[in-house]
């Protein structure tokens, strides 16, 4: 049975989606600028959202008013290839869309446990509820920096956890990692999962019906959660 706390939007292809999910997320942005002369994005890496950026990018708001900031963040410098931080710069701060403030995760610390203390700081500065925050989600069920195993896993999770950002280190994950925790990526006015691809598609649904090893994949907490509802964009 569909979860009513959950809106699937699904396209033909990628630049549709991202044309139209650009356009969703520039309006959650407007909004809050006239509601409070100030908006908070917070968003995801990797090679899906790039398209998405892109489009973002172009739209016209008062991009003076944005703040960008990450839901996690792999701990490298931002020269890395690897790293979060230079794929937003590279690919969503640009044109007009460079007036937006960003602010990282990674603070150049030896350790994300030893650099933890300033991305909190970072992250309980801004303006609360984020406006929207944009999820997306790997092979192994991961989500932020969600993953099976993570030796922070339960604590990130806690929907009762009042810490905003924690460390975390799994086998998957390659670098060690810093995440958004569970409570604050739901302290937002529209939550959003981006995924493409058939697979993901069938792992959603594993993960939405809970069945066999897909019941404990980590992105069943921002699935099932009713704190906000979740909004999906998937294409093929």
């Amino acid at each position: 049975m569909p979860d009513p706390r959950i809106a699937m939007y699904s396209f033909d292809d990628g630049p549709a989606l991202a044309a139209a999910l650009a356009g969703r997320v520039a309006g959650l942005l407007r909004e809050g600028i006239a509601a409070r002369g100030a908006a908070v994005l917070a968003v995801s890496g990797g090679s899906t959202p790039v398209r998405f950026f892109e489009r973002l990018a172009r739209q016209a708001l008062a991009w003076d008013k944005v703040r960008v900031t990450l839901v996690d963040e792999r701990w490298v410098d931002e020269d890395s290839e690897r790293s979060n931080a230079r794929l937003v710069k590279a690919q969503l701060l640009q044109g007009a869309a460079a007036a937006a403030r960003f602010v990282p995760l990674y603070t150049g610390a030896d350790t994300p446990e030893a650099g933890c203390a300033e991305a909190r700081q970072r992250i309980r500065a801004l303006p609360r509820p984020f406006d929207a925050v944009v999820l997306g989600m790997g092979a192994d069920g991961h989500t932020a920096s969600f993953f099976p195993g993570g030796d922070r896993l339960v604590e990130a999770l806690d929907p009762d956890g009042r810490v905003p950002v924690l460390p975390m280190r799994a086998a998957g994950a390659g670098e060690p990692r810093i995440t958004l925790a569970l409570p604050a990526l739901l302290d937002t006015r529209a939550l959003i999962l981006h995924i493409e691809g058939a697979p993901k598609r069938a792992l959603l649904a594993a993960a939405l019906e809970g069945r066999g090893e897909a019941a404990q994949y980590p992105v069943r907490a921002v699935l099932t959660q009713r704190r906000v509802p979740l909004e999906v964009y998937w294409c093929p």
